[in-house]
């Protein structure tokens, strides 16, 4: 189905993991922006543009290199009241249209579960199930780091 435009729907890719965590310990690894790329292998760079009246990281500047793919780009995140979720949009990228993501914490037996949103657009047209590929070994590397970093506090 198409929107009215003529361009196709953009639907999401969803993964999740347990995190033998506190909600709160997942979130502190997830706020700490400028500390990504010490655990993400493919961010180079987290920078703090501008910070919300809650005090969160509200603009963040990232630089990845993911093998042949390299961008440098600017989301705008928003924060969820209870502390345990978080939605971003993109602001600017060179190789990206549009990007929207979550994570949402829930606490579990033995931690937290994390599930993770992503829906991403790059400038040049890729074929959905590429497209749809790329979005789930994206989601699944940064939900095993995500996990890794966190377990080890």
């Amino acid at each position: 189905m198409s929107e009215d435009n003529g361009a196709p729907e953009v639907w999401p890719t969803r993964d999740s993991t347990v995190v033998a965590a506190t909600p709160g310990d997942v979130m502190a690894v997830i706020a700490d922006f400028p500390a990504y790329p010490e655990w993400s292998t493919s961010i180079h760079l987290a920078e703090v543009l501008s910070t919300g009246s809650d005090g969160r990281p509200d603009r963040v500047r990232f630089k990845l290199e993911a093998g042949a793919i390299v961008d440098e780009y600017v989301l705008a995140y928003s924060w969820s009241a209870d502390d345990r979720g978080l939605e971003w949009r993109l602001e600017s990228s060179a190789l990206q249209k549009s990007q929207r993501g979550s994570y949402r914490l829930e606490p579990v037996e033995g931690g937290t579960r994390v599930d993770y949103e992503l829906e991403l657009e790059l400038v040049v047209p890729v074929i959905g199930r590429l497209r749809t590929r790329a979005e789930r070994r994206i989601l699944a590397d940064a939900l095993s780091e995500l996990k890794r970093r966190a377990e080890a506090r």
